[in-house]
């Protein structure tokens, strides 16, 4: 990572960055000392003690979904992270996706978000071509909220299923239970191609009580699925360890066994059209600018014009720059440049107004006809190149009124939105301010695919500004309020607009998923680095098959 700029308490971008900073300190936290605690005794290790000592760096964890579930089911309690931890850190010299169950939080059990949470994560492997490691240690089902996350395709179930999916694809997955992992959640390590499980730790469909309850029958926990029953009975596991030391210990020398890196997991390559056009990387050079002008463009409230291509140069290596029809369509900045060495194509907001000699003043964070259409054939183009995509997304939405409309506005914002649709090349989204209506959508928001989605802490997350959503929302809902003094009437317009506010807060959207993270903008480039890394790597060729299996 890049260092942090120096302290300014008069720049409010730098203040707000701090004050995520330090809320992120707490979440990763989990259940607190107490909990923390109640794991030592038992033993076993902190779910972050044990991604510590299972990655080759500590410092290089590329963490997904840490804000999962934040602020969300208060009647129930604190869920820090969904109760589960997942990201990206290379073990034994490999990159793998890292999914760690947090028993300190519940119990490790599952409410909603720590079903979209894995499933994000479990996505984000497949597409990435990352072998998968699964530190279980969970209760399985959150009970009281059991309806919202056992049935749906997007639920707990689909946990399962994309094991299976995952391993015919010829992702390695590997799953070592340290601790409790009972009832549908035992199917998980056992869907996957390796499986360690720790002395103490128990794997059953239905504990010992729940077992005298349904047929009557009496047994202890290690009886029922102890680590040494499974091991010399049932013959469920593969390796049985002592302890949470012995088991990780373990799991870096299975992966450790993987073939070196070619471009995918140690698998046979797919040589088909997504592959074959690989780019041959450049010598890597510094940005043109350093990272502490981020701190300099960009204001925590939006309003501060800029040249986008100043924020690009912060970013991208130094002299890489090719922008595309430079002179037209000048409120999307669209450009190919290097990020250390590897090329990519970016789609950045303008954030200065610019002029067009069709429209005349185009106001900045908007986008027009014409930047729609360039846009549209850049993503086109990237695709036919095989270019890898980064959106710098920092937008007011779509232009409106009569000359808009009259420009063909909706032609050319569907133009964009089906080439962004149907692109293949991989993608990456970092929201740099607002991210607003329609313009998510186009400037490839979380419904259209990309492989990572990121925010800067000042980020905002919704179909429009909050003065004109509240104001909507106000009268709509002061139509059945005309009893109401216009005192009272003024505090329901206050209500409402906090109520909007909140909603659009960054942290509102990271707590249920819709950003993968909430980056330092400082951080920015280290970030790219790692996420690009691993989203362009070659898809898996499986090349191992069986038929029906008797047994």
């Amino acid at each position: 990572m890049t260092s942090t700029p120096s302290k300014s308490p008069i720049n409010p971008l730098l203040t707000r960055c701090q004050e995520i900073a330090q809320e992120e300190t707490v979440l990763r936290e989990g259940g607190g000392k107490a909990g923390q605690d109640r794991q030592h005794k038992h033993g076993r290790l902190f779910v972050r003690e044990r991604i510590t000592e299972l990655i080759d760096d500590s410092d290089e964890f590329l963490e997904i979904g840490l804000w999962a579930a934040h602020g969300m089911y208060a009647e129930w309690g604190a869920f820090p992270g969904a109760g589960v931890v997942t990201g990206i850190a290379n073990i034994s010299g490999h990159p793998c996706m890292i999914i760690a169950n947090d028993a300190t939080v519940k119990a490790g059990a599952f409410v909603p978000m720590t079903c979209k949470k894995v499933l994000r994560a479990q996505r984000m492997a497949f597409e990435c071509n990352l072998p998968l490691v699964y530190l279980v240690d969970s209760a399985g089902v959150f009970l009281p909220m059991q309806d919202e996350i056992f049935p749906d395709e997007d639920d707990f179930g689909r946990i399962f299923r994309n094991n299976a999916v995952i391993s015919a694809a010829g992702i390695p997955q590997y799953a070592a239970i340290m601790g409790n992992c009972v009832a549908g959640g035992a199917y998980l390590p056992v869907l996957c191609d390796k499986i360690l499980m720790t002395e103490g730790s128990g794997l059953y469909l239905a504990g010992p009580q729940l077992v005298k309850a349904a047929i009557g029958q009496e047994t202890d926990t290690e009886t029922l699925g102890g680590a040494a029953m499974h091991a010399e009975i049932s013959g469920t596991v593969d390796f049985k360890e002592k302890d949470d030391p012995a088991a990780i210990k373990r799991l870096r020398s299975l992966v450790g066994l993987l073939p070196e890196e070619t471009g995918g997991a140690g698998l046979p390559r797919d040589e088909s059209p997504e592959n074959a056009s690989r780019h041959k990387a450049a010598p890597t050079t510094e940005p043109e600018f350093p990272a502490g002008k981020l701190y300099e463009l960009v204001s925590v409230d939006g309003r501060k014009e800029y040249d986008v291509r100043d924020l690009i140069k912060c970013l991208v290596d130094a002299g890489s720059l090719d922008e595309y029809k430079a002179d037209y369509g000048k409120s999307i900045v669209c450009t190919f440049a290097r990020l250390g060495g590897r090329a990519i194509g970016i789609v950045a907001n303008q954030r200065q107004r610019v002029h067009s000699k069709q429209t005349g003043l185009q106001i900045h964070g908007v986008i027009y006809a014409d930047s729609a259409d360039k846009a549209a054939r850049f993503i086109m183009d990237c695709n036919h190149t095989r270019v890898p995509l980064l959106f710098l997304q920092d937008v007011s939405g779509f232009m409106v009124g009569k000359d808009a409309e009259q420009s063909g506005i909706i032609r050319a914002g569907a133009k964009m939105v089906n080439a962004l649709s149907n692109s293949t090349v991989p993608k990456i989204t970092v929201i740099t301010g607002g991210s607003f209506g329609a313009g998510n959508y186009a400037m490839c928001g979380k419904a259209f695919d990309p492989r990572f989605i990121f925010s800067w802490p000042h980020g905002k997350y919704a179909v429009m500004g909050a003065a004109q959503a509240s104001d909507v929302v106000f009268n709509i809902l002061s139509r059945s309020s005309k009893d109401k003094t216009p005192a009272e009437l003024d505090a329901l317009r206050e209500q409402v607009k906090q109520g909007y506010v909140e909603q659009t807060d960054i942290r509102y959207g990271a707590a249920r998923g819709w950003v993968d993270a909430i980056i330092q903008p400082h951080d920015t480039r280290s970030i790219l680095l790692r996420a690009f890394a691993c989203a362009c790597r070659p898809t898996p060729k499986a090349a191992f098959h069986t038929g029906v299996i008797q047994v």
